[in-house]
């Protein structure tokens, strides 16, 4: 194949391919100025472009037009519709949003306008050194590179007769041109002179359209596809000067209509490659694949989708191989052809991609790339190894055209079959070749080509998306990214110009982040905004191993903005600590010092501090700060690290006195600063001692034996620098023991294990010992708890098969003497506690069992008598020590339930407890049918297995029910009594409260209530003021034939009678409405004043609680009345 020069001048120049396009729509040759045939067009004639249109291509990016509603990496819009130029029944489409979730990986494909050739056109279809239009009138019109009409093929008249092209097809060397019709004819093209080389009428069944027209690799050689569904094959011979044409059906439509056909065509390169000696055809039905003499494969029939063919030459496993695509519907099939040396082909099976949508155009862009087309004109990018989805375009601005007028047949009258009905046939519309992928639309032609890397990260750049152009860059860095075009060279020159790419981004964020930084408003605001992008850029110039560009460019650039100099000192931290940041510039260190110090930051200080390089610390600076604020560890990392100086650090302290001395002097007064350097320093010991640095890593192997060895030196000197008269022998030792004895004895220990064959350790291991015993021991200054652990750690140590350490016996007398000390009753759980865990780890070889449980027992230590017992299997005697122990009394049957159930006790050692338990349960009236109980199911195997398990629960259960009865009781007799008061109370204020009348008279007799001087009257006053005369009442009740006046209830008669009721006495009280309260009063009488004295005697009677209640009652409801004393027992 012959590439032309001008093409190759042009980077937008498609290179010679097999393209083919249609033009189906009803074009009015007039509405577009297409000339005719018989009149030689002119450019200025049909053109109708903008000025000074020179460039061969004028590619439009149609994704940078409009950004305000389109996302920055798949360039997607909203999807309206797009016309069929040959079934109106297209012209309205419903709108439907297929979402695949598209992982991002920028732009992938620039799409691009052909504006000459769509203002002429308004249709195109593409070639390499040509670009090639069918009209809907039977013209064909051939455009050069530069988008200039070279030649107008056919007539008006031609197209009369033929009708609408409906296939195009060139050959390789781009030399000739087939045409296929509506109707059925195919005419050839000399695209040289324009000139007519062959027209065809005979070579498939009259009445069909043409579908499809291929070249193959051969030149003389073709394929076509009708509406009948059949394909033939078109040998072309040029024999003396004349032209011809036989054709041979290849796959007949009775068997199957086909609607897809694809040869196989090889790329320039590859055109010794071994399966280039077949020429392999690739047909599609709605039902079948047919690779032409090799293999069927069925699909699904569904006529609503529309197979497709695709063909690619693919690199697997170091050999090249076709490859072909084919799809229906929404799932994508892979057929590996390959060719053994034998000359056997193999059809192999690969791996399918499914989507969640129809695809109607299928096609590759490049041997790793496919772009598919899906029934909503929705554009997919898809990365074949990975069956990614990379990109997803919205093709309505296309308005992409339809070819279902031809599969339907309508120029020949419709006489197809059903089954070749082809809605969604956009075949004609859609061709690819070398990264290039045209569609035809109705108004426009639009090309889609793989973006090269740079431009990828520039379309990002452009919109200000500096993290996603980064993103992108590292993975074309890290060769991880998809669809990449432009990176060439081994690997390390590709990362080296993705390098500097990476650090022009870099550059430019920075300045972007200081240019569109706020200028006013909150420091929180203005933090955020550079905490967006500060990290961002820390991040990959480390990933690049780029120092230089962080400290020495971004971060003079980024200082002059005070806010962003903090939040980039401040982002140094993540990384230090993750150890990806191990050295600083003096300035950055200086500046990061200062920062952290002012803003109170001391913790991050300390942590990045420990992990940096020494060498780039300004060690003078460093300790000093490190000493002002307290920063153990930062200081002791120096201090190891910077001068292998391994016991200053236990030495010194930012106090006036070393942290020994400090504590000695404040007599273990310890606040919380001192607690925590504290537990660092023995954490420091401990370190040094196993050969570990602190705070982290390791001591050099050189040094490891030194530094334990000035270590031990300083530990067991006999006084500090520092020292006064008063301070005593061993001070680190001492201040260490009582700071916290036991963490001091367990990083003792932790020592010891190291010490194996190591003699000068073993020296130190025995002086140590000797100095411990010599501080603690008859020392009133420490617990018996801390005595102990001395004494268990001794234990110990000396339990080991390996012990070389020597502790004379007396001390171990001596040690028991004083924790067994009957006289003193301090601290008894802990003395007992601390003796049980020394004869756990092998003490009690270093004492004398008799004498030991005679002190036990005396001491009331019974725990140290149960582990005795257990070791001499006197298990009845452990009973007793539950027994006598008050804390562990409540444990026994625990213990017995156990001791019983648990294997490993002989019979008689289990009987020794069973009658030990029967002699210690206590007969009373209540346990007498306990004792019983137990007995029967210990002694009659018929009641029970003889296991105390079987009435624990009962007994748990009684003892359960006697706390909840008697907590009930208690509960009930508590609110009663509360109730009693509160209601005793109350009618206590009641019966005291006095009435005042409203007038002095009888409101039934009306006369006076005091008549006669010389008698006593009883009168009742109610609580609304009304006054009787008691016999007035009895008189009235008597009338209306009450009952006698003991069961009486007085009311007030008078409002009664008011609210329609009667007066008189009241049988049943009225709740319903407030009532008078009726008090009782003798006039002139000088024992009235008694009746409430009275009164008060037998409100103190609980007997009365009841009848007291009622009363109360009174003072709520108008017809109940207070009676006097002399008749309480009568209303009983």
């Amino acid at each position: 194949m012959h590439i032309t020069k001008e093409a190759q001048r042009n980077k937008y120049c498609f290179l010679n391919s097999l393209f083919s396009f249609y033009f189906c729509s009803q074009i009015d040759d007039k509405e577009f100025d297409i000339p005719q045939v018989d009149t030689p067009p002119t450019l200025e004639s049909i053109l109708n472009e903008l000025e000074d249109e020179e460039e061969p291509f004028v590619l439009e990016d149609t994704c940078v037009l409009s950004t305000d509603n389109m996302d920055a990496h798949s360039c997607d819009t909203s999807s309206l519709a797009s016309s069929d130029s040959g079934d109106p029944a297209h012209l309205k489409r419903k709108k439907r949003t297929v979402d695949l979730n598209a992982t991002v990986h920028g732009s992938v494909l620039r799409h691009s306008l052909l504006k000459g050739i769509s203002a002429q056109i308004v249709s195109a279809a593409t070639v390499s050194g040509v670009i090639a239009v069918g009209t809907s009138h039977g013209l064909a019109l051939v455009f050069d590179t530069n988008q200039a009409l070279r030649l107008c093929l056919g007539t008006k008249t031609t197209g009369a007769e033929f009708g609408a092209v409906s296939a195009l097809s060139i050959n390789q060397d781009c030399s000739r041109l087939l045409c296929g019709f509506a109707k059925g004819q195919i005419t050839m093209w000399d695209l040289a002179n324009g000139k007519l080389l062959r027209t065809i009428t005979d070579a498939h069944p009259p009445g069909t359209a043409i579908l499809h027209v291929k070249f193959t690799d051969d030149p003389t050689l073709a394929v076509c596809n009708d509406s009948g569904g059949s394909v033939f094959e078109l040998a072309f011979r040029r024999v003396m000067g004349m032209r011809s044409c036989d054709s041979r059906c290849l796959f007949s439509g009775s068997k199957g209509e086909v609607c897809c056909i694809e040869p196989l065509r090889a790329p320039p390169d590859l055109r010794d490659h071994p399966i280039t000696h077949y020429s392999l055809l690739a047909m599609a039905s709605l039902t079948k694949l047919c690779v032409k003499l090799l293999m069927f494969l069925s699909f699904g029939s569904d006529p609503s989708s529309v197979p497709q063919l695709a063909w690619q030459f693919v690199p697997v496993q170091k050999t090249v191989n076709p490859i072909l695509a084919f799809c229906k519907g929404d799932t994508v099939h892979f057929l590996l052809v390959k060719k053994e040396e034998t000359g056997t082909i193999h059809v192999i099976k690969q791996r399918q991609l499914h989507l969640s949508c129809d695809i109607i155009s299928l096609s590759w862009i490049n041997s790793r790339t496919l772009v598919l087309v899906d029934s909503h004109e929705k554009l997919h990018v898809v990365d074949r190894p990975s069956q990614e989805v990379l990109e997803t375009l919205d093709l309505e601005q296309v308005q992409l055209v339809y070819n279902s007028r031809h599969f339907k047949s309508l120029a020949t009258g419709g006489n197809v079959s059903q089954a070749l009905v082809g809605e969604k046939a956009c075949y004609q519309s859609v061709s690819s070749y070398a990264g290039q992928i045209v569609y035809l639309g109705t108004k426009s032609a639009h090309i889609m080509t793989l973006r090269n890397w740079r431009e990828r990260i520039d379309f990002l750049l452009k919109q200000e998306h500096f993290v996603e152009a980064l993103s992108l860059a590292w993975s074309f860095h890290e060769g991880t990214a998809k669809a990449v075009v432009g990176l060439f060279g081994d690997p390390v020159k590709r990362k080296a110009v993705v390098d500097d790419k990476m650090v022009e981004i870099l550059c430019q964020f920075a300045e972007n982040a200081l240019k569109k930084c706020p200028e006013q408003g909150k420091i929180q605001v203005m933090e955020q905004h550079f905490h967006d992008v500060i990290p961002v850029l820390v991040d990959y110039c480390l990933l690049l191993q780029r120092a230089d560009l962080l400290f020495n460019q971004l971060y003079a650039r980024l200082a002059e903005n005070t806010v962003a100099k903090g939040v980039f000192l401040e982002s140094l931290e993540t990384y230090i600590v993750a150890d990806r940041l191990g050295h600083l510039t003096t300035p950055i260190m200086r500046d990061l010092l200062a920062h952290y110090h002012s803003n109170g930051m001391m913790d991050s200080l300390e942590r990045c501090i420990v992990h940096l390089d020494v060498t780039s610390l300004d060690i003078q600076q460093v300790v000093r700060v490190c000493w002002e604020n307290q920063l153990y560890d930062a200081m002791i990392y120096v201090f190891n690290s910077g001068m292998n100086d391994y016991i200053t650090p236990m030495e010194v302290s930012p106090r006036p006195k070393s942290f020994i001395t400090f504590i000695m002097s404040k007599l273990m007064q310890i606040f919380n600063e001192e607690v925590v350097m504290g537990n660092k320093l023995l954490v420091y010991i401990s370190c040094c001692l196993a050969g570990r640095a602190y705070p982290l890593g390791d001591i050099p192997e050189d040094l490891v034996v030194q530094v334990k060895n000035q270590v031990f030196e300083f530990l067991i000197r006999l006084h500090s620098a520092d020292s006064s008269e008063e301070e005593e022998v061993f001070p680190f030792i001492r201040t260490l023991l009582h700071f916290d004895t036991r963490e001091f004895l367990n990083v003792l220990a932790m020592t010891f294990e190291d010490f194996k064959n190591d003699k000068q350790a073993l020296e130190y291991q025995q002086r140590i010992v000797d100095i411990l015993l010599q501080v603690m021991v008859d020392n009133p200054d420490f617990t018996p708890s801390q005595v102990g652990g001395l004494f268990t750690f001794l234990a110990r140590q000396l339990a080991k098969p390996d012990n070389t350490l020597f502790v004379n016996r007396k001390l171990f007398d001596q040690v028991l003497e004083f924790l067994c000390c009957p006289d003193d009753d301090s601290r008894h759980t802990e003395r007992q506690q601390v003796l049980l865990e020394l004869l756990q780890v092998g003490g009690v070889v270093q004492f004398n069992e008799e004498r030991l449980l005679a002190l036990a027992e005396k001491a009331k230590f019974y725990q140290i008598c149960e582990f005795l017992y257990e070791k001499k299997h006197l298990y009845d005697r452990i009973i007793d020590c539950y027994l006598r122990d008050s804390l562990r009394k409540g444990e026994i049957f625990s213990y017995i339930h156990n001791l019983l159930s648990m294997p490993g006790y002989s019979p008689e050692e289990k009987q020794t407890v069973k009658d030990k338990v029967l002699q210690h349960i206590q007969v009373s009236t209540y346990t007498n049918y306990i004792y019983i109980y137990i007995y029967i199911y210990i002694r009659d195997p018929v009641y029970g297995k003889g296991k105390l398990a079987e009435i624990q629960g009962l007994i748990l259960g009684m003892l359960d029910t006697f706390n909840y009865e008697q907590t009930l009781l208690e509960t009930t007799t508590s609110l009663l009594n509360h109730d009693l008061h509160w209601s005793l109370a109350h009618l206590r204020a009641a019966v005291t409260r006095g009435l005042h009348p409203r007038q002095d008279y009888c409101n039934i007799c009306l006369q006076q209530y005091k008549r006669r001087q010389d008698s006593a009257e009883e009168i009742i006053v109610f609580s609304c003021g009304h006054l009787y005369h008691l016999q007035c009442l009895q008189q009235k009740d008597c009338g209306w034939g009450f009952a006698s006046e003991q069961q009486q209830r007085w009311s007030c008669y008078k409002c009664s009678s008011s609210q329609g009721g009667r007066g008189g006495a009241s049988t049943e009280p009225n709740r319903g409405r407030t009532t008078s309260l009726a008090q009782v009063c003798v006039v002139s009488d000088p024992e009235t004043s008694t009746l409430f004295s009275v009164m008060n005697d037998h409100l103190k009677n609980v007997r009365y609680f009841k009848h007291l209640k009622e009363l109360f009652e009174g003072c709520c409801c108008n017809d109940e009345h207070y009676i006097p004393d002399s008749r309480l027992t009568a209303v009983q």
